[in-house]
């Protein structure tokens, strides 16, 4: 019988294990082997992670909790820190939904980059990402966290840029990175306050302190913690890095935006859920921003022709659906949607890189129609992450999300109708990718339709279980409205036990329930039938760049000149200060001091060489004349 703690550590090892051999090897490897190592690194530490699950899962409620400490990492003064694990339900949940579709997303990324030059260093980065996002949600203390929270922004950079000769691809790179290190700022003085306080950085000990700790610093401890989130989360107003993110290769989108990255600011905050119990003007803040955040990206999204940047603007909005979620309280309904939206949100990726392999290249939906016969497997997969996103019963997002928009008609109504405005958008745009994308007219150029194809079984078989995933995914949380006994909400209590005795959650009834569930799949349907009679009785395609356009159009299309106002404001003036700062500080300053002494030295080397003429009869007379006056200062002194 394997022990658990040998388990625990095995989780993060494989993936380590997976880059270290395929990083240090890179040049040597074949394909083959490098795909071997890095799929089946991911695919051990996935058998493991179900190996914990169930262990978790056989024990008492009051004993779901592993941990783990390997070493005493860091001793200074007052300050001690341990390399320690944590793995509890909602660690062993993440654990399942990193390593699972992480696994799908290497599968396939042996089908979608089988001709890249950088075969082997994609899937070392690959194997890093999982690693640092392993560490980062088993972590039992808040430096463990941190140096995983740090790892993944490394990893996306790598990622993002993958292809680094293409400079556009690179500024995104920097874009994502820059933006992130404002939020972790923010993060880290929230881990420096929590150790000033609290005398720990132990989750643990943190926990248990906490009721002891006033309101105003608690709240000023998860305002900064929030900060991060936002960052790694994408959310208003640390949001525009990641749809320019789509310029890493289709899996890495996958990954980051699914099931990796971007959950991280989710787990943050449900792993610190009782802090931000205790901090009720943290959790409003929360609501507002994950609320703003869900409409303002959705409206965005219904005017991108990008396939990528449609679902990239999709991602933020369901994010922002996610922290409405933590927002109100409801942590179990935040977790189950970011469950759900892994699922889907993966299949939608990775079907939009069968469309693009398929293609050539092409990701303007306005140059795609007509590829249902063409792709199958990839349609009926799409078809399904689709409906599960628009929240069609009995997909799985249809579970998750009424789940969110019940918390919100509990907590207040005018929170709700803006929740499920949001909603309903996301069930246009998305259907107004797909019938621009599967059905009408072929507008494919004449090499693209020669060339199409249906992408290899690498690619269909990770597609095909996805959606599998997308159908039944949502039962794990069926309410009791509809005769479940929401299974998740059973298994994570433990972690969110003490959050829920001090949040007063109202309970809507069954008829309440059927009443909104009715109502938001009726409007759901009217926003499909306006999608279908918009893109196919009609037949209209959006308009092609330069063409005019109405203001709205414009406006939403330009992403509301967000970016441009961010240029403006920060990145011009910051430009300006950094030309200032070169040419008086660095030129004049700096480089006139650096270049003055060397040449001072220079200019003294020329005067000293003098004195070594290769003379015999001079050196004696020299040392003579240098005994001499050694003597002198010795009589002197």
């Amino acid at each position: 019988m394997v022990s658990t703690d040998l388990l625990v550590s095995l989780v993060p090892l494989f993936p380590l294990l997976g880059f270290l051999l395929v990083a240090l090897n890179t040049r040597k490897l074949t394909h083959g082997v490098t795909a071997f190592i890095a799929c089946g690194s991911v695919l051990l530490s996935f058998i493991v992670s179900i190996a914990l699950f169930s262990t978790l899962l056989g024990r008492p409620e009051s004993d779901r909790s592993i941990s783990l400490t390997l070493f005493n990492w860091i001793a200074a003064g007052d300050f001690s820190a341990s390399l320690s694990f944590l793995v509890d339900p909602l660690s062993s949940l993440f654990l399942l939904i990193i390593t699972g579709v992480g696994f799908l997303i290497h599968v396939y990324s042996i089908g979608y980059m089988h001709h890249d030059e950088g075969f082997n260093r994609f899937f070392s980065y690959l194997n890093l990402f999982v690693f640092f996002m392993l560490l980062l949600v088993m972590g039992a203390n808040y430096l463990v966290m941190f140096v995983g929270w740090e790892g993944v922004g490394l990893c996306s950079y790598l990622l993002i840029g993958f292809w680094f000769k293409n400079q556009e691809y690179n500024n995104a790179a920097n874009k994502a990175f820059i933006m992130n290190r404002i939020g972790d700022l923010g993060m880290l003085l929230g881990v420096i306050l929590i150790f000033v306080h609290f005398g720990s950085i132990q989750y643990t000990e943190v926990f248990a302190k906490a009721t002891s700790l006033d309101t105003t610093t608690l709240t000023l401890i998860t305002m900064l913690l929030f900060v991060g989130a936002m960052g790694k989360s994408a959310q208003i107003p640390l949001y525009t890095w990641l749809p320019d993110a789509m310029a890493g290769p289709t899996p890495v989108s996958a990954l980051i935006h699914a099931a990796t990255m971007v959950t991280a600011g989710i787990y943050m905050v449900c792993r610190n859920n009782l802090l931000y119990a205790l901090s009720p003007d943290t959790l409003n803040l929360i609501v507002i921003v994950g609320l703003a955040t869900a409409l303002f990206a959705a409206t965005i999204a219904v005017a991108q022709n990008d396939i990528k940047k449609v679902l990239a603007y999709s991602t933020v909005s369901q994010l922002g659906l996610m922290f409405l979620a933590l927002g109100l309280g409801a942590f179990t309904s935040g977790i189950f949607h970011m469950a759900t939206h892994a699922f889907f949100k993966a299949l939608l990726f990775l079907g939009a890189g069968s469309v693009i392999h398929a293609l050539s290249g092409e990701q303007d939906i306005r140059n795609m129609g007509g590829l249902k016969k063409y792709l199958p497997v990839t349609f009926f997969t799409f078809f399904a992450g689709v409906l599960a996103i628009s929240g069609i019963p009995p997909f799985a997002g249809f579970f998750s999300k009424d789940e969110i928009l019940a918390s919100a008609f509990a907590h207040n109504k005018i929170v709700w109708a803006v929740a499920v405005i949001a909603s309903l958008l996301t069930a246009f745009y998305m259907f107004r990718l797909f019938f621009l994308t599967f059905f009408g007219k072929e507008r494919a150029s004449k090499h693209a339709m020669e060339h199409i194809h249906e992408s290899p079984k690498s690619i269909t078989i990770p597609l095909t279980v996805l959606a599998i995933l997308s159908v039944v995914g949502g039962f794990m949380g069926v309410p009791e409205a509809l005769g479940g006994s929401h299974w998740l909400s059973h298994y994570l209590h433990p972690v969110f036990a003490a959050s829920h005795d001090l949040i007063r959650v109202h309970h809507l009834s069954h008829s309440t329930e059927y009443i909104l569930m009715g109502t938001v799949v009726a409007f759901t349907i009217v926003m499909i039938i306006i999608a279908y009679v918009l893109y196919i009785s009609k037949e209209q395609v959006p308009a092609a760049e330069g063409q005019p356009t109405g203001v709205v159009q414009r406006l939403l299309a330009n992403k509301y000149y967000v970016d441009e106002l961010y240029h403006a404001i920060v990145v011009k003036p910051l430009y300006w200060f950094s030309g200032i700062f070169d040419s008086i500080i660095e030129r004049l300053g700096i480089d006139k001091l650096v270049n003055g002494l060397g040449e001072s030295v220079v200019a003294g080397s020329r005067v000293t060489r003098l004195l070594q003429n290769g003379g015999i009869g001079y050196y004696i007379f020299m040392m003579v004349i240098g005994i001499v006056l050694i003597l002198a200062y010795a009589v002197i002194r």
